[in-house]
């Protein structure tokens, strides 16, 4: 019951369709195909209104970045003095009830 049972692998049949045969084509020279034409793509051409747009938006994500992050940084700083200052009254508490008995 507790014994593992190996499977047997069936024996390998060997290649059941015989290989495609490539025949070889010939290549005739006659008009050259057309390039094919570039894509156009539009420019974008960089105002400096648009420069300023584009600044204003970085400026304003990073400040956006800064804060989460400080926020992220302050509630980990919150909770770990909340959490040092309950292990300092029950380690008060503990020690009293000893003292008592």
């Amino acid at each position: 019951m507790f014994q593992p049972k190996i499977p047997t692998m069936p024996q390998p049949s060997g290649q059941v369709t015989p290989p495609a045969v490539v025949q070889p084509t010939t290549i005739t020279s006659g008009t050259p195909a057309p390039a094919a034409p570039e894509p156009s793509r539009p420019v974008v051409q960089l105002t400096p209104g648009t420069a300023v747009a584009l600044v204003g938006a970085g400026t304003a994500v990073v400040l956006v970045v800064g804060t989460v992050l400080v926020s992220l940084l302050l509630a980990v700083a919150v909770t770990s003095a909340s959490v040092a200052v309950c292990a300092v009254v029950l380690r008060s508490l503990i020690a009293s009830d000893a003292k008592r008995r």
